[in-house]
């Protein structure tokens, strides 16, 4: 890792790809629809939330921050007419496994399980306080194998940082519609996000709005300067949130850990069709 990325920032973007395989390949769409999870709508939802019980869609809109409550009322709380949050964990955890054991056949299970050990002790130390998605998966039972060990820690590590991205994204003073549109005008493309997200044109632009208001966006729809800094701000607290669990770790073990799950990493990024965490191209 270089001095010059914060380590909690590195490592998210390593992990990041490891826990988004279950939503969007085809082991993971199979496992959901044997467990009667038609569409990516109900698949993504019911398996997202499933470790927070037989929600109704107020709790998960809140947690997962950036989707329309239109969009999670399509799912929630219908889905569990459809499979049961228990039905619903043990598909993801199916899913996953066999796509990273598909995409990982040739790398070395030494390492996997270096990545998989390191994850699950940096799991075990969260402090999920304050962070509702984290404490729910952290509190799932440890599954025996190798590919459903690390995807679960690596899903454990993703939802506690995304909490305290919310954490952040609120006290900046944003709504989720708000900072898709920052960052649609930064670095992604609306055509690609607003649809995965759920937001009419009507509550976009009328967020849109809102932000030249507030001197984030330029009328011509171009980050200002101070939209910037604020932006710069809350990705800094968002790395501040998330790095506790790793300063007691030496430098040398976190460069051994990235530079162990980097080709991991890389294999389960190459196949995913979008961007649907908002990854940079590169930290």
């Amino acid at each position: 890792m270089t001095d010059l990325v914060h380590p909690a920032r590195a490592l998210w973007w390593l992990f990041e790809p490891v826990h988004a395989v279950t939503y969007f390949l085809p082991e993971g769409r199979a496992a959901f629809e044997e467990a009667g999870l038609h569409g990516r709508l109900h698949g993504y939802f019911a398996s997202r939330s499933a470790p927070l019980g037989a929600v109704d869609a107020a709790p998960v809109v809140a947690a997962f921050f950036n989707f329309s409550p239109a969009m999670v009322e399509r799912a929630l709380p219908e889905v569990w007419t459809h499979a049961s949050p228990e039905e619903a964990l043990v598909a993801r955890l199916k899913g996953s496994a066999a796509t990273l054991a598909r995409l990982l056949e040739h790398v070395d299970p030494d390492q996997v399980e270096l990545v998989a050990e390191t994850l699950e002790q940096a799991a075990s130390r969260l402090d999920c306080a304050g962070r509702v998605l984290a404490a729910a998966n952290a509190a799932l039972p440890r599954p025996t194998g190798l590919y459903e060990r690390l995807w679960q820690a690596a899903t454990v590590m993703r939802e506690h940082r995304g909490d305290g991205h919310v954490a952040a994204l609120v006290a900046a003073g944003l709504d989720g519609c708000e900072a898709l549109v920052v960052r649609c005008a930064m670095d992604m493309r609306r055509e690609m996000i607003q649809p995965l997200r759920g937001w009419t044109d009507a509550e976009w632009e009328a967020a849109a709005g809102r932000l030249v208001e507030r001197g984030w966006l330029t009328a011509e729809g171009s980050v200002t300067e101070l939209g910037r800094i604020r932006h710069q701000a809350l990705e800094a607290a968002t790395d501040l949130a998330a790095t506790r669990v790793w300063e007691d770790y030496p430098r040398a073990e976190l460069d051994r850990l990235a530079a162990a799950l980097k080709p991991i990493s890389a294999l389960c990024r190459s196949q995913l069709p979008v961007n649907p965490a908002g990854l940079p191209d590169s930290v």
